[in-house]
């Protein structure tokens, strides 16, 4: 068992001095048991955690990895890396969870009850911490008959309201949900789609995305018009309406220009190109939140990801050379590995299924739960679908001496993910022999697939195993935003690289600055700021820029002659970077997530092109992010310039329910243990309450609950906290938490602290404003620590810090990450 500090002393010297990827780890992965208590320091152990498990799993079937080498693969993080909730949950005993990261429901049914039986879906599985996409192209559009009371129906826009707040309400430890809804460009309510996020208050809670056939699109590249029509996929469609599709695509790319929604998916591509799609039970139906798998009814993403530079020999150099003989290797392995992660699938959702058969709720309470996992176990199953992919591509171009986004870059990343999809697809048939095919295998629907038969066209020497075996799984690949996961890879010098396929390098280095402390006579002082603040200076390095820099024996003078040198994201030009994307794209069966960043002052007329270019370049996918297009500032209806406003907004609290979920922290500070009550509502803080320890008596593990409020005829409000003694039905109450703590200074603070959070005061603000509080002696210097900390566990990751400068670097690119202030330039990490 490891404290805190303990575990991020050990994680930094692992990660060689990166507190920002000790962080992560710590944060996000290190196993911890049911009370909270770390119990893991380093990602060593994480990594023989989860070797011993894919180890069990290969000792069922022949020709077993053993512990040792899959080990090997897994540590320090230089070939492969489990994303995500494989990562955390497997081998963890202690947490209930998918190894899924999202999933995907099916569309739907159009009517109140089916409405009402979605969100119910969706609520149930961002409760164990899944994402959740679906598609909605099959509700009514505004004004056709229904036959209940209201006679029309309202069409889409309440209901994706509905939707959205049903994602914004369900959490776990303060983590809001995931949620992506899609729709065809054909549906007659397309356009209340593209306007409905214009209004800032609405659907909050999902990120939207339009299917786009490739009759809209060339309805587009030629001038014509396009059918709206409902139902979208009928062939006699009772609503037909004729527009012109060039309008519309004016209406959808300005409204990606203003605010880079809504995604687009290119629909006919995905459906030909993925294998799945051969199966009716396993036709696509919508995608996952982020945009790289499309997924059928009830499937899930399983992503394992192969770190790329780490097969490059010599890298910087004129010698370099991809080992293309070990990344072959590697892909097999790590396919058999994401097969592995499959059985370790189904035994989580064996006990999910358990502990729902044992939960004390009556039987028809628990029957659309119970349902809903089944049907997860059975698309798991008979699909066996993975999500094998690469990251640091953008290193790996660098390490070959080559310019993001040149012509040689490109080549290089197609010829990357061809070996991917031949070597793992040779790995899935080669596993169908060693432990059968996915149940769903059926040779005559599948053996025409262009898809696969690309794949056997490349590897021919594969096509009489499949033939006799088939493949172990229905899909294989992606390409997923790895951005934990790239700080934690291996570089050639240190940790940290670049995501995905994605170039996303800064700068090759820039100057970074250290306050001085006042009392260090002897150190060496650079700089004087306007407030007589002295400052060391030092020059930060990019990992693959130092690397080249030693590696060449250059100095920053030569940073032009480096391959970093005009492959930033303010650098490479869009066109490379779409046809990158559509090179890798002929490879993957599944999407690719992937962003074009384009500068500010990028026009309408350009994201046309981008798009265009993006559908004709093959993509199945493509996002596009304009500098400040989610600034939140007011533009003018004359020039466009920025407004700030300059006046005192009032806002009016929400009225207080009788009841409001409560989370519970208990934690310690300079050795002082203090418990702490957050009401919550909206999954939002409300109100908080608490004290020392030593007033209350209440176990260590109970970490959530209910607050009720009591009013008094003539006393102030009393507050009752409800938790589950053993069960839901062995209730235990704790009375007037408010006064429980028996000191008015911090019973006063709390009630300041609650009026600020229920009249919308951000609360990166309030935990700001505590820490500055804690930043001086003074009798409430343990409690504003205690409540900042309990409080950063709801400030969402990437949200602006108010902060003006870093404190090492001056840059002022700061966000929260983790619940901690992060430079998003030099990777500097404060917790307060």
């Amino acid at each position: 068992m490891f404290s805190f500090k303990e575990a991020i002393e050990k994680s930094t010297e692992y990660f060689e001095g990166s507190d920002l990827a000790a962080n992560v780890f710590v944060s996000k992965y290190a196993l911890r048991d049911a009370e909270g208590n770390i119990l893991e320091a380093t990602p060593e152990a994480m990594h023989r955690r989860i070797a011993k498990e894919f180890a069990r799993i290969e000792s069922k079937y022949p020709n077993p990895l053993s512990e040792e080498t899959i080990f090997g693969y897994l540590d320090k993080f230089k070939y492969v890396i489990p994303q995500g909730s494989p990562m955390s949950g497997i081998g963890n005993k202690y947490q209930l969870m998918s190894l899924s990261n999202c999933f995907v429901i099916p569309p739907p049914h159009d009517s109140m009850g089916g409405i009402t039986y979605t969100i119910g879906e969706e609520k149930e599985i961002m409760k164990r911490r899944g994402g959740v996409g679906f598609d909605i192209s099959n509700i009514r559009p505004k004004g056709m008959r229904t036959s209940n009371a209201a006679g029309t129906t309202d069409g889409i826009a309440v209901f994706m309201d509905d939707f959205s707040d049903a994602c914004r309400r369900t959490a776990q430890n303060g983590r809001r949900g995931a949620l992506m809804l899609t729709i065809s460009v054909h549906h007659p309510e397309i356009q209340t789609f593209i306007d409905i996020k214009k209004d800032k208050t609405r659907v909050t809670g999902a990120n939207i995305s339009i299917r786009l056939s490739d009759e809209f699109m060339e309805a587009v590249r030629d001038g014509k018009e396009v059918e709206l029509r409902f139902p979208v996929d009928s062939p006699e469609p009772k609503v037909r309406k004729m527009v012109d599709a060039q309008a519309l695509w004016t209406e959808i790319v300005t409204a990606a220009h203003a605010s880079a929604e809504p995604g687009l998916l290119f629909w006919d591509p995905i459906m030909k190109y993925c294998p799945a799609n051969n199966y009716p039970q396993y036709k696509t139906s919508s995608t996952n939140p982020c945009g790289e798998i499309t997924l059928s009814p009830y499937d899930s993403c399983r992503l394992l990801l192969i770190n790329a530079l780490s097969f490059v020999n010599n890298p910087y150099t004129k010698e370099a050379s991809v080992d293309w003989k070990k990344f072959s290797e590697v892909v097999r392995d790590s396919q058999r590995l994401m097969d592995d992660i499959v059985d370790l699938e189904l035994e989580a959702i064996q006990d999910i299924l358990q502990k729902i058969e044992s939960d004390p709720e009556p039987n028809h309470i628990k029957a659309s739960e119970k349902r809903l996992w089944e049907n997860i176990y059975a698309a798991c199953h008979h699909g066996r679908r993975t999500g094998l992919g690469v990251t640091a591509v953008g290193d790996f171009i660098a390490a070959m001496s080559f310019r993001y986004g040149s012509k040689e870059s490109i080549e290089l990343v197609e010829e990357l993910y061809k070996q991917l999809a031949t070597g793992s697809y040779a790995s899935s048939i080669n596993l169908a022999k060693e432990r059968g095919a996915f149940p769903a295998f059926y040779l005559e629907l599948e053996k025409d697939d262009p898809f696969i038969n690309r794949i056997l066209d490349e590897a021919p020497h594969l096509r009489l195993v499949y033939e006799q075996y088939g493949r172990r799984n229905i899909a294989n690949n992606t390409t997923a935003p790895a951005g934990s996961a790239s700080i934690l890879a291996k570089a050639v010098k240190g940790f940290g690289t670049t995501s995905g396929i994605e170039n996303a390098v800064y700068a090759a280095f820039y100057l970074r600055r250290k306050k001085v402390n006042p009392s260090d006579l002897h150190a060496r002082v650079d700089f004087v700021d306007a407030q007589g603040d002295k400052w060391t200076e030092y020059k930060v390095y990019n990992q693959g820029f130092a690397a080249w820099k030693e590696i060449n024996g250059k100095t920053d003078d030569d940073v032009e002659l480096s391959p970093y040198w005009k492959s930033t994201i303010a650098d490479v030009d869009w066109v490379a970077k779409v046809e990158m994307q559509g090179a890798a794209q002929k490879w993957i069966d599944h999407s690719i997530s992937n962003t074009t960043n384009l500068p500010r002052d990028a026009t309408v007329e350009t994201v046309k092109q981008v798009y265009m270019k993006g559908w004709e370049s093959g993509c199945k996918g493509i996002t596009i992010y304009r500098d400040g297009c989610r600034d939140g500032v007011i533009l003018s209806a004359e020039g466009g310039t920025d407004v700030e406003e300059e006046m005192f907004v009032e806002h009016q609290a929400p009225k207080r329910p009788a009841e409001l979920e409560c989370d519970v922290y208990h934690p310690t500070i300079q050795g002082e243990k203090w418990t702490i009550f957050v009401g919550k509502m909206d999954n939002r803080p409300y109100e908080v309450m608490g004290g020392l320890s030593s007033h209350i008596t209440l176990p260590k593990r109970v970490r959530s609950g209910k607050i009720s409020k009591r009013n008094g005829e003539t006393n102030p409000a009393e507050y009752d906290f409800h938790y589950d003694y053993h069960t839901p039905e062995d209730e235990a109450v704790v009375k007037d938490i408010g006064n429980i703590f028996e000191n008015a200074t911090h019973a006063a603070f709390t009630r300041t602290i609650s009026l600020a959070l229920r009249h919308g005061t951000p609360v990166q603000y309030v935990v700001e404003q505590l820490l500055k509080g804690a930043e001086k002696e003074s009798d409430l210097f343990s409690f504003s620590k205690v409540m900042s900390r309990v409080l950063k566990n709801y400030i969402k990751d990437g949200t602006k810090a108010s902060q003006k400068k870093c404190g090492d670097c001056g840059s002022t690119n700061l966000s929260y990450q983790q619940g901690c202030v992060t430079c998003l330039d030099c990777g500097s990490s404060k917790c307060g």
